[in-house]
């Protein structure tokens, strides 16, 4: 999928999520949303950089209060809908306790938050 797709769809949906969703108690507005092509891009700096592995989807960063859909690992509509909604609720919850559960031993697949993202994703079609 084009990033231009992808920022068509996100610019047409993210409203109603933030509507529906509303405020977090632990940030003082609602997140920026931003593309990207790839995690190690983004992170380096450098346009091209590749990776051994670029499954990443999305990511929400409490320091920057920002979401970043690393579009062209986006599939479909509902896809791009699934992954706001899920990174939409990581700015809901606490960036403390995010790390917290880590550190208690939780890993990707069992952490509370992400357990919860992950089940809320169901809800996608409110917003399509």
């Amino acid at each position: 999928m084009t990033e231009q797709k992808v920022n068509d769809i996100i610019n047409e949906v993210f409203p109603k999520i933030e509507k529906h969703y509303g405020f977090s108690k632990f940030q003082e507005c609602t997140p920026y949303v931003e593309t990207h092509r790839n995690i190690y891009e983004r992170y380096s700096g450098e346009e091209g950089m590749e990776g051994d592995e670029d499954g990443c989807h999305a990511e929400y960063c409490s320091m920057n209060n920002e979401i970043i859909v690393y579009y062209p690992n986006m599939k479909s509509r509902k896809h791009i809908i699934q992954t706001l909604v899920h990174e939409y609720q990581h700015y809901l919850q606490s960036p403390l306790w995010m790390k917290r559960y880590y550190t208690m031993g939780y890993n990707y697949g069992n952490h509370p938050y992400e357990v919860a993202a992950y089940d809320e994703e169901k809800n996608w079609k409110l917003f399509n």
